[in-house]
This record gives C-alpha cells, sequence and structure tokens, in this order.
C-alpha cells in the first residue's frame, strides 16, 4: 500500500528559471517546461508553477529577452543538496557558466527555503549590500538565503506573487507583495506574460 505524503513536514522551497537561449530542448519556454517536470524527485515534490513571463534582458541590451518564471517545491532535502539537484538539471539543459550575468539556456536560482537565512544574517546582509558593480564581479563562495537580490528584481517578484504571496523575506521583514509594491516602475518594464498555448504551439515544434 502506498504512503500518503505528510506535506506539513517538509520545507517550502521557492526556485526561480529563467533563460534566453536555445537548448537541446528547444527556446527558453520549452526548457523552462521541460526543467520544471526533472525538479521532481525523491524528497523534492512539486506545488506550483507560476505562469511564465516574458521580460527584458538584464543588463539591459546585452542578449535576446528572457522568460522567467518561479515554482514551489516541498522538500526534505538539505539546502546544499537542493542546489546540486538544480545544478544537474542545468547542465543536462547546456547550461554554461562563463559570465556573471551572460545569456544562458537555463537559470536555476534556489531563492528560498522556508525561513532560512544562510550563511547567517552578517554575511547575508554583505552580499545584500553589494552595488551593481560589485555584483557584476562578484561570486559567493558559499549559498547565501535568501538570494540577496529577489527583492530588487521584477522578473522574480513578479511570477513569485504568483505562487508565494504570502512568503515574508526572514530579514527584510516584507511579504513578496510588500516588496513588490515597492519596486520602482523601470524594474516592471516590459514584463509580459506568456499564453499557454503561445508555450504548447512551441513545445509541438520540438518535440523527442
Amino acid at each position: 500500500m502506498s504512503q500518503v505524503r505528510n506535506f506539513d513536514t517538509f520545507t517550502r522551497a521557492i526556485i526561480a528559471l529563467g533563460g534566453n537561449l536555445l537548448s537541446q530542448a528547444g527556446p527558453p519556454a520549452v526548457t523552462l517546461n521541460r526543467a520544471t517536470e526533472d525538479l521532481s524527485i525523491a524528497g523534492v515534490h512539486l506545488r506550483w508553477v507560476s505562469p511564465f513571463f516574458e521580460t527584458p534582458c538584464f543588463p539591459k541590451e546585452t542578449g535576446p529577452d528572457y522568460v522567467n518564471a518561479v515554482v514551489v517545491v516541498s522538500t526534505d532535502l538539505p539546502p546544499p543538496i537542493l542546489l546540486n539537484h538544480l545544478h544537474t538539471i542545468e547542465y543536462k539543459f547546456d547550461r554554461e557558466r562563463k559570465n556573471r550575468w551572460g545569456n544562458r539556456t537555463l537559470d536555476l536560482d534556489l531563492l528560498a527555503y522556508g525561513d532560512l537565512v544562510l550563511p547567517d544574517h552578517r554575511k547575508f546582509n554583505t552580499w545584500c549590500g553589494l552595488n551593481l558593480e560589485q555584483q557584476a564581479t562578484r561570486t559567493p563562495a558559499e549559498l547565501i538565503l535568501p538570494h540577496p537580490r529577489l527583492h530588487e528584481r521584477g522578473f522574480v517578484l513578479v511570477p513569485m506573487a504568483r505562487v508565494a504571496p504570502d512568503w515574508r523575506h526572514p530579514v527584510l521583514k516584507k511579504s513578496v507583495l510588500e516588496m513588490l509594491e515597492d519596486l520602482p516602475p523601470a524594474a516592471l518594464e516590459g514584463i509580459r506574460e506568456i499564453e499557454t498555448l503561445e508555450i504548447r504551439t512551441l513545445a509541438t515544434v520540438y518535440v523527442d
């Protein structure tokens, strides 16, 4: 007899997906679809998937527009193991890590793991306080949670608000909706929800 999982004993983890280059699966929307399917393994259970959004490339005019989404999973994997799982999926879809903000086939970012702060509040605040130039040139040697830039990015908060509007930032003490309201209009410019039909049409062209 199969056992019924009690997800109350699992942690809610929030993951951002994005890409702006073709992968072996196809265009970015198809890649995100396939990557979402690959998230579910033992110890990781997919709960919610946001709509997909087309967003301007960041930094501006450095490549094609992105497709972005956010998913919520329930997991009992420790954060580093979950992050390794995300990296495995990225590499499956041809991810190459050359430049800090370079174009990519697939990017999977662990945004939050419950209300956990890693490695500690002091180091989180250090990375959260970096200016734009420092962000472009420095990469942390350890996992920082919550993601130190999530509160600044419309392409993260817009889809995140669809699947985890009540999540509260454990350091900033604000909900996703409150952080979204705090964004300047420029951070939301050009973000467009992609119709499901558009994604299905792309998927029919890139059938295995």
